[in-house]
């Protein structure tokens, strides 16, 4: 398989875990937001459409899925521009550092573009507690299944 195909195929397994985590745990009332509903919504409001919840949801999966994918895949591809070995972008480290910074631009690019306010202070206090959590754990999917796919 094309390193960026392994790229894209973990990345995409490890967002869709992270978004089902994210709105089963906003369904228990654990977390404040659930980033399936914050993608789904913010897609149908950019497109000024009202829509019933399903489609919310399907195109907030469907989304998140995609852009987990790419930056999926943006690891392996700056890995691979900056000469680091299969060894070194698989490393947790290196993973970890990386989705460090995508968990940053979530708190300070995505979330206030989709209307949650910086550290997406609109959903509430700890949102920036809740997407630390959730990148730990897209980060533990993403390396296991770059290991799994390209050992």
């Amino acid at each position: 398989m094309h390193p960026l195909t392994i790229g894209f195929v973990s990345g995409a397994a490890a967002g869709v875990v992270m978004g089902l985590l994210s709105d089963l745990f906003f369904r228990l009332r654990i977390f404040r937001s659930s980033l399936v509903v914050i993608d789904g919504s913010f897609l149908f409001r950019t497109l000024k459409l009202r829509v019933g919840t399903q489609l919310i949801y399907g195109a907030g999966l469907f989304i998140h899925l995609m852009t987990s994918g790419v930056f999926g895949a943006i690891y392996v591809l700056a890995g691979s521009l900056l000469g680091l070995n299969a060894m070194t972008i698989g490393s947790f480290t290196a993973v970890s550092l990386y989705v460090a910074l995508l968990w940053l631009s979530m708190l300070f690019i995505a979330l206030p573009v989709a209307g949650e306010g910086l550290f997406g202070s609109r959903s509430g206090s700890f949102t920036w507690l809740e997407q630390l959590i959730l990148h730990a754990i897209f980060s533990l999917l993403y390396y296991g299944c770059l290991r799994v796919l390209h050992p």
